[in-house]
């Protein structure tokens, strides 16, 4: 596995592959590596022939209050799991190399109304962050084809509309969401759950599923969404959200809308660790 520093090494090593036509495929992520990341790694190898993986833990999409100080970095395990699992390049960016200006004076990247609702309107500026350092990976790798947890679903529906309105050559994966035994969806703010939260935070996904089969079973959204905020609380976790939303664009479900079109996303805390996750409605 090549390791890049500089964008100028990346560019270098990308250069003959693409001259070749090569595919490239990209999976950006914010390191701590675990299954989860190294399942979006053997998507992008079936979408592509040479597999490049970024590690870098963006600033901008934290808040003041937030994680970015102790968010998990691990880089040597990274590179020994990324390796492992057959990925052709790791690109280390460095700071000055995204943010040659600094953070606080980067251009930015705004995607509107999609980036403001759930997660955008409780983490302001989160997806203005996530949107701009895509963009600028985007620009350094140029890959063909980048894969995205769902369980980021929001940011998977962000990082679509700024592709498709910047006229980015990308194509878009969706990989699908991978679990714990207790159906916990897996994610490096996980480690931050003693043993028996981690246990009682299998929770989320039953309260998904439950959610699911409600729509399905034609109740009103509304009681739906509420008794999902109550199942989550009597189980000692505090909910930002759960709801029900159109899938396409995440506008507030309608009565009128079919329950094949809707996801159920959760936003809750357990202690002090914020968990997310989603289940479409449409899955079997």
């Amino acid at each position: 596995m090549r390791t890049c520093v500089s964008t100028t090494d990346l560019r270098a090593w990308l250069e003959p592959i693409r001259r070749e036509g090569r595919r490239i495929g990209f999976v950006p992520t914010m390191g701590n590596l675990h299954a989860g990341h190294y399942s979006l790694l053997d998507i992008a190898r079936a979408h592509a022939d040479v597999v490049v993986a970024s590690v870098f833990v963006n600033p901008t999409q934290f808040g003041p209050n937030e994680d970015f100080a102790r968010y998990p970095r691990t880089p040597e395990a990274d590179a020994a799991g990324l390796a492992a699992h057959g990925c052709d390049a790791l690109f280390l960016p460095r700071v000055e190399d995204l943010y040659p200006y600094g953070a606080s004076r980067s251009v930015k990247v705004v995607v509107p109304e999609l980036a403001d609702v759930l997660e955008g309107a409780l983490r302001p500026g989160h997806f203005d962050g996530v949107a701009t350092v895509v963009a600028k990976l985007f620009n350094f790798v140029q890959p063909h084809v980048a894969v995205f947890g769902r369980k980021d679903y929001q940011q998977l529906l962000v990082i679509r509309r700024m592709v498709r309105d910047l006229g980015y050559p990308i194509d878009i994966v969706g990989a699908p969401i991978v679990r714990e035994a207790n159906g916990l969806a897996m994610s490096s703010r996980n480690q931050y759950l003693d043993p028996a939260q981690r246990e009682r935070a299998g929770v989320i996904h039953a309260v998904l599923q439950g959610m699911r089969e409600a729509a399905r079973s034609g109740l009103p959204f509304a009681g739906i969404e509420h008794d999902a905020r109550g199942e989550l609380e009597r189980n000692g976790l505090v909910a930002d959200y759960a709801v029900l939303r159109r899938a396409e664009d995440l506008a507030a479900a309608a009565a009128t809308d079919a329950p094949e079109t809707l996801v159920a996303l959760v936003a809750a805390r357990l202690g002090t660790t914020r968990l997310i996750d989603n289940l479409s409605i449409a899955a079997p």
